[in-house]
């Protein structure tokens, strides 16, 4: 199973560094013009100098302030503008032939996000938005990703009951627990109570000495901090809902608290109602069009997932489906940027 899973996971990353290359080369070429849009909305997560773990299964959530940085110089250098993501929808709306618009959005609210990246956003004069899940600034939820990292880090195996009886994980090498993560994933995304998933997961993390809460509060901006990051110009931030969680797998009532409960506890920090959501996951498998619906009902300008792709004006006949491209740890290279904008990726994907 570990082999399998590796060697998944490594075909999968040569695909992806082949269609970036490709998609670079034809960009360069004047190929697939039709395919870049008017804009782009970037995805983010971590921002921080990197430190090198031998088992890194979130790497790819995490880019370096100094890729961040390049990232901005390159797309300015093809001519984008950098708009805050609530406006993006007015701008291009009166766009000239030719002009290009960028946003940057970082979800989950990370302490780095004031430390490392509010510096580059504000010396380049870039505005972006934040998106907050208020369970995870006040301590209420933890990261799963996060805490199963660290649980799988410090183990040389692991006994966990997924449903069907206990079985002992194997986490000798960093293959073994990659496999492990990926299990514990499926099943948290994957069944029909994540936060029962999330639980278990949590007291297992406990019953080894780490502290899911703990790592929360050491990632996560506190309140008082996310209204010191309100204060700044460039800055916005917008709802992630309270707890994280997939709101396609909710019921309709509970999904409606999400969302409204969350833009009600970031009103409650900036004193103005958030413009912006972003679903949590953002897949297929996370947000359905009833959760276009209720972002609409619920009055934002704009809601993101993490399908990919890039805008057009028409992009914003459904203003609460909006596609991003992620800026992904694993390909930190600068003409990966301008392949990504292209959208040659995507066209390539959907063929």
């Amino acid at each position: 199973m570990p082999i399998r899973s590796v060697m998944r996971q490594g075909l999968k990353r040569a695909v992806i560094t082949g269609g970036l290359e490709f998609a670079h080369l034809a960009e360069r070429a004047g190929l697939m013009t039709s395919a870049r849009g008017q804009g782009a909305i970037f995805t983010l997560h971590h921002v921080r100098p990197k430190v090198p773990h031998a088992f890194d299964p979130n790497a790819h959530l995490e880019i370096t302030p100094d890729f961040l940085d390049a990232a901005i110089e390159h797309l300015r250098a093809e001519g984008y503008q950098f708009v805050a993501l609530a406006d993006m929808p007015a701008r291009m709306a009166v766009a000239r032939p030719g002009e290009r618009f960028a946003a940057f959005t970082l979800d989950d609210g990370y302490r780095n996000n004031a430390v490392h990246a509010q510096p580059v956003f504000t010396r380049q004069k870039v505005p972006f938005t934040v998106f907050v899940a208020p369970g995870l600034s006040c301590g209420t939820h933890g990261l799963w990703w996060e805490t199963l990292a660290e649980l799988l880090r410090a183990l040389p195996h692991l006994e966990f009951d997924f449903g069907s009886g206990p079985v002992t994980m194997p986490l000798a090498t960093p293959f073994q627990k990659q496999a492990a993560f990926d299990r514990f994933a499926a099943f948290i995304r994957s069944g029909p109570d994540e936060a029962a998933a999330v639980e278990k997961l949590d007291a297992a993390a406990q019953a080894h000495g780490i502290d899911p809460r703990m790592i929360t509060e050491r990632l996560v901006l506190r309140e008082p901090e996310l209204k010191s990051l309100a204060l700044n110009p460039f800055a916005a931030l917008g709802a992630h809902t309270v707890s994280h969680r997939a709101l396609a797998m909710l019921g309709d009532g509970e999904a409606r608290r999400e969302m409204a409960e969350s833009a009600e506890r970031v009103a409650a920090l900036t004193g103005r109602p958030p413009e912006a959501f972003a679903y949590p996951y953002g897949d297929r498998a996370a947000v359905s069009p009833r959760e276009h619906r209720l972002a609409a009902e619920l009055g934002f300008r704009v809601a993101v997932t993490t399908e990919p792709g890039t805008l057009s004006p028409r992009s914003f006949d459904a203003p609460t489906a909006l596609p991003r491209i992620s800026l992904n740890g694993l390909y930190q290279k600068r003409k990966y940027v301008g392949a990504l904008a292209s959208g040659i990726p995507f066209r390539l994907m959907r063929r």
